[in-house]
């Protein structure tokens, strides 16, 4: 009997095993990013409290740790923002930021650079979206975007599905925009590289722009008119950020003084590491866009009759 015990326990931990292996299956290929160097940790983190104040829904922004992390908000009151205390011309910016869990469909978490507050008619922009699920699907999607001297006609939209969960712990989204090139990056792999050539150098951002940290109500926009939206039985919505670093040159230093000064502190991001991708972030970019990238604007031909000049570009 003791062996036919011991043969029966080893026989249900076997269909276990399978059964594990069946359902991770049904998950999809799970997918791991390829070694890259960390950008992040070339420049120090600052407490929230520091690099940012109160944009909107000040009663739902919620200072943790004496203000080294904050959470942000959204509920049946008032969704809730951030905006750095600093404007910048070029740098480095990045925010980690953790996502409300359970049904999100319509929630927008944004963290994003823009001069929309100052030059309304002809403002700047640079998006990293992220849209709560539908019910037709169980993920997050990150969106990322970028408008230029007011060029809001034309979207130039981009999609991935993550390859983590963003609810469960940390990740760091970085923006860097210099005179060479604009990178999106998601824990230091680049998923989109806008490249400062003729082509683009009309909308290529050009003015002083803020950071923007922000949870809101996007269900208009975000679910097909309406069509999923927010349910707040599920609220509050919670966003936590930490690892801020706002790195580069602030607006009273003008454009000029940030090119030519590439070693300084002023324009911590114009130094040969800066100036284009490395190998190893090429691959990484390759990665991102071949494993993740479900829509890019240049491939939309139903939206676009005549795609825009730097998407036919040699």
């Amino acid at each position: 009997m003791e062996f036919f015990h011991h043969d029966k326990t080893l026989l249900l931990s076997e269909l276990l095993t399978v059964c594990m292996i069946v359902v991770v299956s049904s998950l999809g290929p799970i997918y791991t990013p390829p070694d890259i160097e960390r950008l992040t940790d070339r420049f120090s983190r600052l407490p929230v409290n520091q690099g940012y104040e109160a944009f909107f829904g000040g009663a739902n922004v919620r200072l943790i740790n004496n203000g080294s992390s904050a959470d942000l908000i959204l509920d049946k009151s008032s969704g809730s923002g951030l905006i750095s205390r600093d404007k910048y011309y070029y740098g480095f910016f990045n925010a980690a930021l953790k996502l409300p869990a359970n049904f999100t469909s319509g929630v927008i978490v944004a963290f994003y650079l823009s001069n929309q507050n100052i030059f309304p008619h002809n403002h700047d922009e640079l998006d990293f979206e992220l849209l709560g699920y539908e019910k037709r699907r169980r993920n997050w999607v990150l969106q990322t975007n970028l408008y230029g001297n007011g060029s809001v006609s034309t979207g130039r939209e981009e999609k991935f599905y993550l390859w983590f969960d963003p609810t469960q712990d940390f990740h760091d989204y970085t923006i860097l925009w210099n005179n060479h090139h604009i990178v999106f990056l998601v824990d230091n792999v680049p998923i989109r590289e806008v490249v400062h050539n003729t082509t683009i150098s009309s909308i290529y951002p050009s003015k002083p722009m803020s950071i923007y940290a922000t949870i809101w109500d996007g269900s208009e926009w975000a679910t097909h008119g309406g069509k999923y939206p927010v349910n707040y039985t599920y609220a509050p919505f919670v966003t936590s950020l930490k690892g801020v670093e706002l790195e580069g040159c602030v607006s009273h230093q003008s454009a000029t003084s940030c090119a030519k000064r590439s070693t300084s502190s002023l324009d911590p991001v114009e130094g040969d590491e800066f100036v284009k991708l490395s190998q190893q972030q090429m691959t990484g970019l390759k990665w991102a866009r071949r494993k993740h990238m479900f829509y890019s604007y240049c491939q939309d031909t139903r939206r676009y009759k005549v795609l825009p000049p730097e998407c036919t570009a040699n």
